[in-house]
C-alpha cells in the first residue's frame, strides 16, 4: 500500500526538506499542486481531502485556513508551525518525552510539530519538571544559538549574498521583546508556571543549534548534584533512539570541553549534555534545527503515525 502525501507548503526549508526525506521512500506516493494553484483554496482542499497525511509548512494564518479546508475525517494532518502547538486537540509531536506523548501521535489525526528552539528547551524541561528537581516557579533562562536556515528565506537570502552587511558575520542577538512565538509551548508543555527568559541568536553558519538551561542548585525543589541531575536525564531517555544522553561533562562525546552547534546536521538526532558543577549545573541540547527541530520530527512522527519503524527515512 502506498499512501498518499501531500506537502502544503513545499517550497519552505522545511517543505523542501520534507520532500528530500520521501525521494528513496517506495511507501509514499507524492500528491503535486501546480505551481499557479498552490495558493488556490480550491485545488489545496482538493489535494488534502485527496491524501492519507498532509504536512503544513505554512505561517500560522494559512496553517489555520489549510486545516479547515479538510473536511475528509480520514485525514491526518501534521502541522509543522506555531498554530496549534498549545492547542489540547492536538497531539504535540515530541513522543520520547514520554508514553503519553507517544501514544497521542500514534492514535491521533492531528499532530503539532514542536518548534526548533521549543524542542531543545523541553527537552530539557519537561524531565526537571516531571521529576520533581525543578520547581514549577523556577525563573527559568535559556540561551540558544542557530544557524541561520532557521530564519526563513528572507534570511537565507541575506546571509548568502556576497555582498551583505558585514553585522551578518558575527553572532545576532534577537527577539528582544520577549514575545518570541515558541515561548508559550515552552511553558505549557513544560508545566511551567511562567514564561522563560528567552535569549536566542542567529549565527553565521547554515544549520544546527544548541539550546541552554543554567540551574542554581539553590533553588532547587530538592537537593541534587549535578551527577544525580545526569542520572536522571539519562534515566528519562533510556532506549530513546533519536534522544541520547552524553556521559556527565560530555565524556564519550565531546572531544574537547566544546559543544559545537552544528556537528548532528543534517540528522534526526538530539544529544543532552549535563555538566558545570553541584552549584551551577547546566544542561544543553544539540540537534539540527531542520531536522529534530523541524523536518525530521514532523516525519518522524508520520513514521509512528503509520506504525512502522521510526526512523524510516531518518537514518
Amino acid at each position: 500500500m502506498k499512501y498518499k502525501v501531500f506537502i502544503d507548503g513545499k517550497e519552505g526549508t522545511t517543505g523542501l526538506k520534507i520532500y528530500e526525506r520521501f525521494s528513496k521512500r517506495d511507501d509514499i506516493e507524492l500528491l503535486m499542486i501546480d505551481e499557479d494553484k498552490r495558493k488556490d483554496a480550491a485545488e489545496r482542499q482538493k489535494m488534502i481531502n485527496a491524501s492519507d497525511f498532509t504536512f503544513l509548512c505554512l505561517p500560522d494564518a494559512a496553517a489555520i485556513e489549510s486545516a479547515q479546508l479538510c473536511t475528509n475525517p480520514a485525514v491526518k494532518i501534521i502541522d509543522a508551525s506555531t498554530a496549534h502547538r498549545t492547542n489540547p486537540e492536538w497531539a504535540y509531536g515530541f513522543p520520547e518525552l514520554d508514553a503519553s506523548f507517544r501514544e497521542k501521535i500514534k492514535t491521533s489525526n492531528r499532530v503539532a510539530v514542536p518548534g526548533c528552539y521549543a524542542s531543545g528547551f523541553i527537552a530539557i524541561g519537561y524531565p526537571l519538571v516531571k521529576s520533581g528537581i525543578l520547581p514549577k516557579d523556577y525563573p527559568v533562562v535559556i540561551h540558544a544559538v542557530s544557524g541561520y536556515s532557521g530564519a526563513g528565506k528572507k534570511a537565507i537570502a541575506q546571509y548568502e549574498d556576497a555582498s551583505r552587511n558585514p553585522e551578518l558575520d558575527s553572532p545576532r542577538l534577537y527577539a528582544l521583546t520577549q514575545t518570541h512565538k515558541h515561548l508559550p509551548e515552552m511553558k505549557i508543555i513544560t508545566g511551567l508556571e511562567y514564561e522563560p527568559v528567552f535569549n536566542p541568536y542567529v549565527c553565521d553558519y547554515f544549520q544546527g543549534m544548541t539550546v541552554t538551561v543554567g540551574l542554581h542548585s539553590r533553588l532547587l525543589a530538592k537537593k541534587v548534584t549535578a551527577k544525580d541531575v545526569h542520572e536522571m536525564f539519562a534515566a528519562h531517555y533510556e532506549g530513546a533512539e533519536f534522544v541520547k544522553v552524553a556521559g556527565f561533562m560530555g565524556e564519550g562525546t565531546l572531544p574537547e570541553q566544546f559543544i559545537p552547534a552544528n556537528t548532528l546536521a543534517g540528522t534526526n538526532d538530539m544529544q543532552v549534555f549535563v555538566y558545570g558543577n553541584d552549584d551551577r549545573i547546566m544542561i544543553t541540547t544539540r540537534f539540527d534545527n531542520l531536522g529534530k527541530g523541524a523536518s525530521g520530527a514532523a516525519v518522524q512522527c508520520m513514521n509512528i503515525m503509520m506504525g512502522i519503524d521510526e526512523t524510516t527515512s531518518l537514518r
